[in-house]
């Protein structure tokens, strides 16, 4: 009888430790990152999709700009985590090993891939998370990298975007960055409810032909909070808002001044303008008007700073509109107005056009350029053109 109680004693503190073990080992995280999204946003090619559009986004000087976004994560994910355990398992070299290792991050790199990086080895990373069963899958990337991920994973497991891409319209995306990490930091801790999220994106060639073409792919398990998870964009309804772009262009129209220089991004609001003066603008580039007149077409980041030198003794104005639904200002669709340049541009000189009816559905305005303190400067309370001669005040979160 003693015998027993004693194997029994046995069997109970083993089963104990064995699940205080299994307690301590926590989750575990795969992260890989896309090492050339978004390279194509500030040389104005709208994408980086295909290894042609990254080999001229390079000849075009387009710098990395997901390794920086890795970073970030890591580093808010690393001073949020002190009070949980997790496993996080890396994609080799440049994919997500080389990031963790620059912010101090351990981590067990799985997979291989090669030097030149390519959605393959996005795939076969994948793959290599199923095998090992990880609880969550973190990437950084823009829309074509969420297609690459939810091919294999599916919604076998949940996965979070760190917005890098030019084209970030999926909602598998947290807002930013730091949103990213917070979901992530969440789930591990807590838990969140799962949510399913639109898997899009847009057909390249025809975008930079100025027609966007945006097609539903798939869907993915996204751990879900609605102040951290953005929603798909949502396109103009042009037929409703017709009158209500004219009645804008027509007041910015009226009061142009010749003298000054307005960088114009992009959007059918922003285009309504210069339909109004007469000149052809790209519908999803940037452009640049001296006064009313078209002096620049498509510009990306480089021409935009030429332009500024050459016209340093003249005002500048911005004019956007916000991305639809998701409220961005600036960090989606027009990086090509890029933290550079509106570390010139003071906040006041930022003129913000919108219909009534996308503002009645984008509840909050955000900024996401990538740079934290252009990001700040750019928030708070603003004024948006919504008609002819009138003005709503909503605030940048």
């Amino acid at each position: 009888m003693l015998e027993v109680n004693v194997f029994g004693k046995w069997i109970m503190c083993n089963f104990i430790s064995l699940f205080f073990c299994k307690m301590c080992d926590g989750m575990k995280l795969g992260f890989l990152v896309n090492p050339i999204a978004g390279m194509g946003g500030s040389v104005g090619l709208k994408g980086t999709d295909g290894l042609e559009t990254y080999k001229k986004a390079i000849i075009l000087g387009a710098k990395p700009i997901a390794p920086e976004k890795a970073k970030q994560f890591l580093s808010y994910l690393n001073e949020l985590v002190k009070d949980v355990s997790f496993q996080l398992y890396a994609a080799p070299k440049r994919m997500g090993e080389e990031e963790c290792r620059e912010v101090g991050l351990s981590c067990i790199v799985v997979g291989e891939v090669g030097e030149e990086t390519s959605s393959d080895d996005t795939i076969k990373v994948c793959k290599r998370f199923l095998d090992l069963n990880v609880d969550l899958i973190v990437f950084v990337g823009g829309d074509g990298t969420a297609r690459d991920v939810v091919k294999v994973v599916g919604q076998q497991k949940p996965i979070i975007g760190v917005p890098s891409g030019v084209k970030v319209y999926s909602s598998v995306f947290a807002f930013n960055v730091k949103a990213a990490a917070e979901t992530a930091y969440r789930f591990i801790k807590e838990g969140l409810p799962l949510r399913d999220g639109e898997v899009v994106d847009v057909d390249e060639e025809a975008f930079r032909e100025g027609k966007l073409l945006i097609k539903l792919y798939s869907f993915a398990k996204v751990p879900y909070d609605s102040r951290l998870i953005q929603v798909t964009k949502s396109p103009t309804i042009l037929d409703d808002e017709k009158e209500n772009q004219y009645a804008i262009a027509k007041y910015v129209v009226e009061n142009i001044d010749s003298n000054t220089l307005y960088i114009l991004g992009p959007g059918t609001t922003v285009k309504a303008i210069t339909d109004k003066l007469g000149v052809d603008k790209t519908i999803l580039g940037v452009d640049i008007l001296l006064g009313k007149k078209l002096i620049a077409k498509d510009v990306n980041e480089q021409k935009i700073i030429e332009i500024l030198e050459k016209y340093r003794s003249n005002p500048v104005k911005v004019i956007v509109s916000p991305l639809g639904a998701q409220g961005f200002i600036f960090g989606r669709g027009n990086q090509q107005i890029s933290p550079k340049i509106l570390s010139k541009i003071p906040k006041d000189d930022v003129i913000i056009v919108s219909t009534r009816f996308k503002l009645n559905n984008t509840p909050i305005l955000r900024v996401d350029t990538g740079d934290p303190k252009i990001d700040e400067k750019f928030k708070g309370y603003v004024k948006i053109i919504v008609d002819y001669n009138e003005e709503l005040v909503v605030k940048i979160e």
